[in-house]
């Protein structure tokens, strides 16, 4: 993506945007934590993250599973017990290896994400709204570098492709890409 033009003097110090970032991370945590809030008897932030990674990835190894949330096996396998004895995954035998289990999703396990993110993009949607399109575009533009600059997943193509018209990159159509999957599901340890 192409850097817009920026005048002389204007570029932020790197430590008012290293103090600038938490802050927003913050923001994101308190709205990620509400939004389990209704499910939060059953699942854990930590869990829900295991439900995700189950979510975006389908049946999956349980060393697989581990290494992808960054946890010991022994974590990830408690977590599975946990979920598992909530109804929201289940264990079966791998077909291609039946010396191998692979544990996956149920549906309520399905929906359980579906809700939550939906209650995330909700309430980050209320805020995005207060935006002006500039801004909005900015944020997206802001979050892909960050994503980029970090080794995650940036925005998909497909959701920020832009024009060049009178010396400015614009978005021709709002922007609908999930600042949530950007930032929560791609790496965040919390």
């Amino acid at each position: 993506m192409p850097e817009r033009e920026v005048p002389a003097g204007a570029m932020g110090d790197v430590d008012v945007v290293t103090r600038a970032v938490p802050t927003a991370s913050r923001l994101l945590v308190t709205l990620s934590a509400r939004s389990l809030a209704a499910v939060e008897e059953r699942v854990m932030l930590p869990q829900f993250r295991m439900l995700v990674m189950l979510s975006t990835r389908g049946a999956t190894k349980l060393v697989a599973l581990a290494d992808l949330l960054q946890v010991a096996p022994s974590t990830a396998m408690r977590m599975v017990d946990r979920l598992i004895a909530a109804g929201l995954a289940e264990r079966h035998l791998n077909p291609d290896n039946r010396r191998e289990t692979l544990l996956q999703l149920t549906e309520e396990g399905r929906r359980t994400v579906q809700d939550v993110t939906a209650r995330r993009r909700t309430e980050i949607g209320a805020i995005v709204e207060r935006l002006t399109p500039a801004r909005r575009l900015a944020l997206m533009e802001g979050l892909a570098a960050f994503n980029e600059a970090g080794g995650e997943s940036s925005v998909p193509r497909s959701t920020t492709w832009r024009t060049r018209w009178g010396g400015r990159w614009t978005s021709p159509r709002p922007v609908t890409a999930d600042p949530t999957v950007l930032f929560i599901f791609h790496g965040s340890n919390f």
